[in-house]
């Protein structure tokens, strides 16, 4: 089982920051955001993770490649904690595929179908962390409850916050656990069917990566997830895992961004 990470994207909301440096090697604490999200993956019950990556980004595939030569000059140096950081950072098992084109979300998982074959397959948003490993796990859990379902993250938004975002519309099965009926994106609040919005964490059947070798551009010449999704709920059942807001945090913006260090930074030192 893989646990794919869509990482080819732009990171325009950072300029000029990010025209030279890949936002998802942006630091939040005392790590990339990037390796939040690959130690969060290898926590999970997947034996591999797979980086779906732009040739551009040789700075993620740089943070995860080893360098003896690094680990000798800092034991040298009597720095060992820093030289066993980088050694493990090194031997993380972690591979790439590339998205050769900015074609949308769906296209960039689809990159990696070769990686995945028929199994059920994770993916994680690469500007999203959760520091405590365990969203995975429970998303795991709820699917092997429904004969192994597709299962999507969701956290419940304010009024004001609803029409940012892919909502679901089904009913509540069991405590914090609901099927899915059917996905509305970015619905105004009087549209809206509920307001628990997708979060950035999938577990995903294999018909969904079948799908999506079919699934047509939408606005943009972009290929969807969300499209896919609303396919395969019309042949499989789909379940959500309603997290609470204080489980997981965004980093795709310079406010979430800065909201995300302070919040960490303060956990880590109290």
């Amino acid at each position: 089982m893989k646990a794919l990470i869509p990482a080819a994207g732009l990171g325009t909301r950072f300029l000029p920051a990010t025209k030279a440096q890949p936002k998802e090697m942006l630091l939040v604490v005392d790590r990339p955001v990037i390796q939040y999200v690959v130690e969060e993956g290898l926590a999970s019950a997947a034996d591999e993770v797979v980086i779906i990556n732009s040739h551009s980004k040789k700075a993620i595939e740089d943070h995860f490649t080893p360098d003896p030569e690094l680990v000798a000059t800092l034991r040298a140096r009597g720095k060992d904690a820093y030289a066993d950081e980088v050694e493990r950072v090194g031997n993380m098992n972690v591979s790439y595929v590339y998205q050769e084109e900015a074609l949308g979300l769906g296209h960039a998982i689809h990159c990696a179908a070769e990686k995945t074959g028929d199994e059920p397959f994770y993916v994680l948003l690469g500007d999203v962390i959760v520091p405590d490993n365990k969203m995975l796990p429970r998303m795991q859990e709820v699917s092997d409850a429904h004969g192994g379902a597709s299962v999507i993250a969701v956290m419940p938004v304010p009024d004001d916050q609803v029409h940012r975002f892919g909502i679901i519309a089904g009913s509540e099965v069991s405590e914090n656990v609901w099927k899915v009926d059917s996905l509305v994106e970015k619905p105004a609040l009087e549209d809206a069917p509920s307001n628990l919005a997708v979060f950035g964490r999938y577990l995903l059947s294999p018909r969904v990566m079948e799908l999506l070798a079919t699934v047509k551009a939408g606005v943009g010449g972009e290929i969807q997830l969300t499209d896919a999704l609303d396919e395969v709920l019309k042949e499989e059942e789909m379940y959500a895992l309603v997290i609470d807001p204080s489980d997981g945090f965004d980093t795709g913006t310079v406010a979430s961004w800065l909201e995300t260090n302070n919040i960490l930074f303060q956990r880590k030192n109290s």
